[in-house]
């Protein structure tokens, strides 16, 4: 399994409006419900099912359609668990002494690739910047949100 986790600020110097810790866990629950505004390359987000905490999801990204189980851990920690077992994804907003940071730590198979070889390096390291990218832009679409007033 390729893993990767990567943490950026949510409030680096010169961003505006500086977000709050329940503005970012807005967008996080708006994210798990549809993805398409928060992820380049969704094209598809449709919520199956509703329980508690929980939802069900149809996504397709990048060409490939996947179902995804979502856990909200309110206010701290979004898991995205995609159900044909082949990765996830978790969000967390972190208290630092440098302020608010937002993590992304995922780990996902390649199918047809071995676990453990160059080839599976190759390929998380070929996707890799798409990934951390989804860090800045669900952040920047949070702020976006404010600053339109979709979001208090």
């Amino acid at each position: 399994m390729y893993a990767l986790s990567h943490a950026i600020p949510v409030n680096p110097p010169g961003a505006e409006p500086a977000l709050t810790r329940e503005q970012v866990w807005r967008g996080l629950e708006l994210k798990a419900e549809n993805a398409m505004p928060f992820v380049d390359g969704m094209t598809q987000c449709d919520v199956d099912e509703r329980s508690g905490n929980t939802l069900t999801r149809t996504i397709t990204f990048r060409g490939t359609q996947h179902r995804e189980k979502i856990t909200l851990f309110a206010p701290v920690k979004v898991q995205f668990e995609r159900l044909d077992g082949t990765g996830w994804i978790d969000n967390v907003i972190i208290e630092s002494a440098d302020g608010l940071l937002l993590t992304f730590t995922f780990g996902i198979t390649f199918p047809g690739i071995a676990e453990g070889t160059a080839e599976e390096q190759a390929q998380g390291d070929n996707m890799r910047g798409a990934y951390t990218g989804a860090v800045a832009a669900t952040l920047n679409r949070v702020r976006q949100m404010v600053r339109d007033g979709e979001l208090a």
